[in-house]
């Protein structure tokens, strides 16, 4: 019997350890709520309609998620998190790979980053017994090419909180 193959994740001759700006998705498992919950104000109103942003409140590991992604600066010093925003079910940010050193320790690629990011955050979630599993397989990334491209995913990360309920990762309660 012959076993699937799974589909290539990353694109095929591309170095993740080069410099660059990276957007990436990480979604929990089968989709689970448990990293952040958002409750729209009263006075919430479309985006461009005198934006009030809706009430965002994370939970113990929505929190343990951001304690972690902000060290990630710390461990690799190459790393910078530029944007980011912890959503019920999913993580958007836009990692910065800078090195400008050109070193003898080569630079870490992107999945040495997220898979660093979701080992940690795994453990210390189920440390304190808040979930078993935390995360999905793998993550998306897309390359960010230029501003406009910069620009454009930065907006979408920022009003992500105030188009939840029109996002493709909502779930209905």
């Amino acid at each position: 019997m012959e076993l699937p193959k799974r589909k290539r994740t990353r694109m095929k001759y591309f170095d993740y350890s080069r410099n660059g700006a990276y957007f990436i998705t990480i979604c929990t498992h089968k989709r689970q709520k448990i990293l952040s919950s958002i409750k729209k104000n009263e006075n919430t109103q479309n985006v461009g309609e005198g934006l009030a942003p809706p009430e965002m409140e994370l939970t113990e590991c929505g929190k343990i998620v951001e304690e972690q992604l902000l060290l990630l600066q710390e461990r690799y010093s190459v790393v910078k998190i530029a944007r980011y925003v912890i959503m019920p079910n999913h993580i958007h940010l836009i990692v910065h790979i800078c090195n400008e050193t050109g070193g003898a320790s080569p630079s870490p690629t992107i999945s040495d980053v997220i898979c660093a990011l979701k080992s940690r955050v795994s453990h210390l979630c189920k440390q304190k017994q808040v979930a078993n599993r935390i995360f999905q397989r793998s993550f998306h990334d897309h390359i960010i090419r230029d501003n406009y491209d910069y620009d454009k995913i930065a907006k979408y990360i920022y009003e992500n909180p105030q188009n939840w309920e029109k996002d493709c990762f909502y779930i209905e309660e």
